[in-house]
Parts: structure tokens; C-alpha cells; sequence
């Protein structure tokens, strides 16, 4: 089975976000996803407790989407693929939006991940072969004909309202108090 890893801080987790997942798995990119969350070991200003952030992915869940909720202390994403690797029969498929491919030679132990499909969804529209050609790989597969939304977690947090959130989130949001002044 191909297994999405869509790896982020979804502080909080939006409509682009589940977007991008039914993208993929509605195309036959992937037959499954699994989302995880990540700890906050970058000291990411204004990232609230990893619980609520799965506590409103778990509202994306289905037969088909699944939200990790015991790998989110890893740091680095090599470190997260391999403990994956060993404890899954599945093949992983790393999810990346275009921006992420920009610095992926930055990334700690980038070649090891290079083993893995990574699919890299267009955003912002970045040129993603021009980025992708120095790592000389048939490993990525990239996404130009998705349309994403142009929606930021940033831009939720300064703006909590309900055109960005699924209705459920949106509520968790306003129940718990989070990212309020």
C-alpha cells in the first residue's frame, strides 16, 4: 500500500491542509495518509500544545486518513521516516509542498530521504524541477495540477474565523480559548 507521510506543525490544521490530503488520495497518489503532528522542539512562536493540534486532526480521520499521535517527538524528519520504515509494511510517499523543496538540501540527513517517494504538491508556483534536478532522483513525483488554496496557518491564527476552518476545528478552536491574545 503507498502511505502519504504529511508531516507539520498544523497550528492550526485547515481546510488547505485536508484539501491536499483528499487531493492525493482522490488522484491515486496515495492510497492512505498518515498525518503527524510535531512537537514543538523549534520553538515555533505561538504553537499550541501538540494534544489539541491532534485532537483537531483526529476530526480529518476516515478509513483512509489516520492521524499519528505517537511519533511527534522526533525532530528530524530522516528520523521519523526510518522509525516508520521499520514498524510498517506499507511504502512511504513524503508529502512536501514546493516551498519545502527549496532548502531540502539543508534538511538533516536529506540523502536518506531521498530512498523514499516524495511527492511535492505546487505551491506558490515554484519552478519544483528546477529545484529537484541537482539530487538526480526518480523518487519525486511532482503535483502542478493541483489548485491550492491560497490560506495560511499564520494567516488563521491572526484571523480566527470559519473560511479556513472545517466547522469542527473551527469549534475546538473557540471551545478550548486557543490562540487567543
Amino acid at each position: 500500500m503507498k502511505l502519504g507521510i504529511y508531516i507539520g506543525s498544523f497550528n492550526p490544521p485547515h481546510i488547505g491542509h485536508l484539501d491536499v490530503v483528499k487531493y492525493l488520495l482522490n488522484n491515486k497518489y496515495i492510497d492512505k495518509v498518515l498525518i503527524v503532528p510535531t512537537s514543538n522542539y523549534w520553538n515555533k512562536n505561538n504553537l499550541i500544545d501538540i494534544n489539541d493540534r491532534i485532537n483537531m486532526l483526529k476530526t480529518f480521520e476516515n478509513d483512509k486518513i489516520k492521524v499519528d499521535t505517537i511519533h511527534n517527538n522526533y525532530p528530524y524528519t530522516y528520523e521519523l521516516m526510518r522509525a516508520l520504515k521499520h514498524e510498517l509494511d506499507d511504502e512511504l510517499y513524503l508529502i512536501l509542498g514546493a516551498d519545502n523543496i527549496i532548502d531540502f538540501d539543508k534538511w538533516k540527513e536529506y540523502k536518506e530521504l531521498l530512498q523514499y517517494k516524495i511527492i511535492v504538491v505546487n505551491r506558490n508556483n515554484i519552478d519544483i524541477k528546477k529545484y529537484i534536478k541537482k539530487y538526480n532522483s526518480n523518487n519525486f513525483i511532482i503535483v502542478n495540477d493541483y489548485n491550492n488554496l491560497n490560506v495560511s496557518s499564520t494567516l488563521i491564527r491572526n484571523n480566527i474565523s470559519k473560511k479556513y476552518l472545517t466547522k469542527e476545528v473551527f469549534n475546538y478552536i473557540k471551545n478550548n480559548h486557543l490562540y487567543e491574545e
